[in-house]
């Protein structure tokens, strides 16, 4: 027997972004939602692979390479790139 948790539903905004370097392309889903303390829902379409994430935490390039990126050069062209789509958070709140 479950115990249910929550059951939410809302409209959410979603962005599909894509973009290419040198080496790779890269396409995502951002789904901004009111749940998650204001971080949107990062989505990799190539993996399927899928992170909360603000724009401080697309600094830190050692979680960008859970999304399957395995160079360093290629997690900061991906850092640099999400910092400017995702929203800053100050203590859980979003600031758009």
């Amino acid at each position: 027997m479950f115990e249910r948790l929550y059951d939410t539903s809302e409209t959410t905004k979603v962005n599909f972004v894509g973009f290419a370097s040198e080496n790779a392309r890269y396409d995502f889903g951002l789904v901004y939602t009111n749940q998650f303390f204001g971080k949107p829902l990062v989505i990799c379409m190539q993996t399927g692979r899928s992170s909360l994430l603000c724009a401080e935490d697309a600094k830190n390039i050692d979680v960008l390479k859970k999304f399957a990126i395995n160079e360093d050069e290629e997690a900061r062209e991906l850092s640099t790139f999400l910092q400017g789509q995702l929203p800053h958070t100050h203590h859980g709140l979003p600031q758009y």
